[in-house]
């Protein structure tokens, strides 16, 4: 199996190349994009600011290649919010692949923005492995997706959200499943045999 990871201005791409390798998987690192259509699996991460990131992959064109693509792909983090269509950070245009806008968290009481830490996973449908049913995963963001027909997983941060988006062969996870310890293995392992 052919599996690449989209390289760009994304602040987790070495901690998804570890899990991966912890993982025994083979995989590149690239922005090129006829090597990003020829493989089985894309993983397209990502940590970071919404509009500086889609500015940057529209001046590289890797915006139409990922919108294009016909292999799994998953995106983590910030790379969910960017499928979807809309990100209330700096009000971005994102891929439009999910019809969902990214919403801000309000602060509420002593509940600050960003949202970091370990939250549990309550499964709702889908592509994930049910052993991860209530297993926790690491979060670290302050805009997320809500629930909506297209999730996958929920969490609870103020009030519920999706951790985890699917449509046709696009996947997606707001969480970290490269700093997610076991729980974060199931969820690449779930990605690598769809």
């Amino acid at each position: 199996m052919k599996l690449a990871i989209i390289k760009y201005n994304a602040g987790n791409i070495q901690s998804v190349s570890f899990a991966l390798e912890r993982l025994g998987v083979d995989f590149s690192i690239t922005d090129h994009p006829e090597e990003i259509r020829a493989a089985d699996k894309v993983i397209f991460p990502g940590v970071g600011e919404a509009s500086t990131t889609m500015r940057y992959l529209r001046d590289k064109k890797l915006d139409q290649v990922i919108i294009s693509l016909k292999q799994p792909v998953l995106g983590i983090c910030l790379g969910m919010q960017l499928m979807c269509r809309y990100s209330e950070e700096n009000n971005t245009d994102c891929l439009g692949i999910f019809n969902e806008t990214v919403k801000r968290f309000v602060p509420l009481g002593d509940m600050k923005v960003p949202h970091m830490g370990w939250n549990n996973l309550t499964l709702t449908n889908g592509w994930l492995d049910p052993a991860i049913e209530n297993q926790y995963a690491y979060f670290v963001h302050s805009y997320y997706v809500p629930v909506n027909s297209t999730t996958m997983a929920i969490t609870e941060y103020m009030h519920p959200f999706s951790a985890a988006i699917h449509q046709q062969n696009f996947y997606a996870v707001q969480f970290h499943p490269e700093k997610s310890a076991q729980t974060g293995n199931l969820v690449l392992k779930s990605f690598l045999t769809v």
